[in-house]
């Protein structure tokens, strides 16, 4: 994905991503908060521990600031 893209929560598809500080995470899926209905990323880092995660897709999708410069906060590998 181009820097220059946002990447649209619906989108989001199961599978290996890097976050904008460098550790990679597998896409379980996407699950539904069961009080909101807010679509949410279900993901597990690739390094320590392990576990579950969740994130709101809304978040998981959109782009950051660092340095000045726009960037995804996650990337699809």
């Amino acid at each position: 994905m181009n820097r220059d893209q946002r990447m649209n929560p619906a989108d989001i598809a199961p599978g290996r991503y890097r976050h904008y500080k460098g550790n990679e995470y597998e896409v379980i899926g996407i699950a539904t908060h069961s009080e909101t209905l807010e679509a949410m990323v279900v993901y597990r880092p690739l390094y320590g521990e392990g576990g579950l995660w969740v994130r709101p897709a809304a978040m998981f999708a959109e782009q950051v600031v660092i340095d000045g410069r726009s960037r995804p906060r996650f990337e699809k590998l």
